[in-house]
């Protein structure tokens, strides 16, 4: 009976002196000027996470088009740069123009077009320049490989110098295309097509002084462009 309270006594005498040992084991280092100020935060520059959104097609533009390289024509983010030369006729009316031409595609086989151009005409003897600029989205339909047909409608403005007074008068430009596409060499496009133009410009003059107003013309037209 004496042996196990002395037993019970000693346990409890461990115990009791246990956390003193361990409390004497941990070495506390002074702070030093322990009224002074903090020190600054620091930043790590730990990268955010993007936040969430609807992730849709992103067409930019593309590098490489055209045969030996990653992009086809017609494909999203194609840049098409270029020009045509044309011929336009009505009765008593004659125009040739030179028509610089880019061209976008926003979406595969849509295309986007800013395309000015600087013209001459005649009418009823009378010569004039004319400065126009539309844009145009438009459909290019895919036959093969290297051949494609296209529609597209222009909508901007057209400006013409008044031969009775050499005034400019602007007018409302309408002008609807349709052609075709023949891939050319690795990157070349050749594109003849037609288009009808309406106009609301009343910028030609004959010699007794009138006024007459071209509504509607057609044109004939070859264009070469080069994909990007």
């Amino acid at each position: 009976m004496k042996s196990l309270n002395l037993t019970t006594l000693l346990v409890a005498c461990f115990a009791m002196a246990l956390p003193a040992v361990a409390s004497a084991q941990i070495e506390s280092e002074p702070v030093e000027n322990p009224g002074g100020e903090l020190p600054p935060p620091q930043d790590d520059n730990d990268p955010a996470p993007p936040a969430a959104r609807p992730d849709g097609p992103r067409a930019g533009v593309t590098q490489q088009a055209g045969v030996g390289g990653t992009q086809a024509y017609g494909r999203a983010g194609v840049l098409e740069l270029g020009g045509a030369i044309g011929y336009s006729g009505a009765e008593d009316y004659t125009q040739f123009r030179a028509t610089p031409s880019i061209g976008w595609f926003f979406a595969d086989n849509l295309q986007l077009s800013f395309l000015p151009s600087l013209r001459y005409l005649e009418l009823g003897g009378v010569d004039s320049l004319a400065l126009t600029a539309v844009v145009e989205p438009s459909y290019h339909l895919p036959f093969n490989d290297t051949t494609f047909a296209f529609m597209g409608v222009g909508v901007g403005a057209s400006a013409a110098e008044n031969p009775a007074n050499g005034d400019m008068e602007a007018g409302l430009l309408i002008a609807p295309r349709l052609g075709m596409n023949f891939l050319v060499g690795r990157s070349g496009i050749l594109s003849p097509y037609f288009n009808v133009e309406y106009s609301t410009s009343e910028a030609f003059s004959t010699n007794q002084g009138t006024v007459v107003a071209v509504d509607i013309a057609w044109g004939a037209n070859v264009g070469y462009t080069v994909m990007w």
